[in-house]
């Protein structure tokens, strides 16, 4: 009966439907991890011992980092329903929320959603997994456009909190707001953005790399130099304060100045400042020291909003291992 089928269906039985499926599995929930492929038995049965070694050996690895129990590998492990071709009909009219995570390719997509179109339920929310394909270019590919939405998971899937949310003009708020729940409940922080080529963290990331490759190109730094400055200067200050936070923390003006000096020394198109910077520069709107910048700050306890900010850099540096106490005594 398909009440008795999980409410989650990852459809695509590689590296990220597997991923899902760990993340869904772990915070307690049943879902069917679909291959829409024909494959003869003994194809199946080798992706599905394949996907079931994956997804065993995940959560063994969590357990020898003592995140869980290796008593519990097997228990969660047992929550992921392998579901071949044949028996995906059932499984896809079951389900409440699904996962496309086929491979990058309209034709894939196309044939995906296909399936999707005859068997989900009219009030299932469908989302893709795609890290390359607009939203609003796979909207057309569904029956129920309302109802759809990209979902773009950072791996790996089950480790990462955010998921980002890529909503077309026609997406229903209801269905986000449904989305967001559903995911928040197995603890996920979901993030919303447009129809935005590279969503919000691989856009920025691809930036942070390839300057990392050009530095090395250019004999600036080495990657082990690299390595040590973004995760001890830049990756740790920025997880305890947001890219845009830390803008307004420092001052719009900070930025639009140094922009203007490394697009002159280093390269223009690479380091000029958007129009925006420059306009809330000439507007006075510099961020904290301001009173407004891209965050409004009126009203706000200023003091305690720096001693929270100095709260979370130093939570950091403690769990860096990176905070060392004062010195007793004075030295000579």
């Amino acid at each position: 009966m398909a009440s008795e089928l999980p409410r989650f269906a990852a459809v695509g039985a590689g590296r990220m439907g597997r991923g899902i499926a760990i993340a869904f599995a772990y915070a307690g929930h049943r879902i069917a991890l679909v291959d829409l492929r024909s494959r003869s038995d003994e194809a199946w049965q080798k992706l599905r011992d394949e996907a079931r070694a994956e997804i065993e050996g995940s959560l063994a690895g969590l357990a020898q980092l003592g995140v869980i129990d290796a008593a519990q590998v097997e228990a969660i492990a047992a929550r992921v329903e392998f579901v071949n071709a044949a028996a995906a009909p059932a499984a896809l009219a079951a389900a409440e929320l699904l996962f496309e995570g086929v491979p990058e390719t309209l034709e894939a997509k196309r044939e995906a959603f296909e399936w999707l179109n005859r068997h989900c339920r009219d009030d299932a929310i469908l989302t893709s997994t795609t890290s390359s394909i607009l939203v609003t270019q796979l909207a057309a590919l569904v029956r129920r456009p309302e109802r759809f939405l990209n979902m773009h998971w950072l791996n790996p899937a089950y480790v990462i909190p955010v998921v980002e949310l890529s909503c077309h003009a026609g997406t229903d708020p209801a269905v986000l707001a449904r989305t967001k729940a559903l995911m928040e409940a197995i603890g996920k922080l979901p993030v919303v953005c447009g129809p935005t080529p590279g969503y919000i963290v691989p856009r920025l990331q691809a930036l942070v790399m390839n300057e990392a490759a050009r530095m090395i190109e250019e004999g600036a730094a080495t990657a082990e130099e690299i390595d040590k400055a973004t995760r001890y200067g830049l990756g740790l200050r920025f997880a305890a304060l947001g890219v845009v936070e830390f803008i307004d923390f420092g001052g719009c003006d900070i930025l639009h100045h140094a922009s203007r000096e490394m697009s002159a020394s280093i390269d223009k198109s690479r380091y000029a400042a958007p129009a925006i910077v420059d306009r809330m520069v000439d507007e006075g709107r510099l961020g904290l020291k301001s009173g407004s910048g891209f965050y409004d700050y009126e009203g706000r306890d200023v003091g305690a909003y720096r001693r929270d900010v100095l709260s979370r850099t130093l939570g950091m540096l403690r769990h860096a291992g990176l905070w060392q106490p004062p010195a007793e005594k004075t030295q000579p």
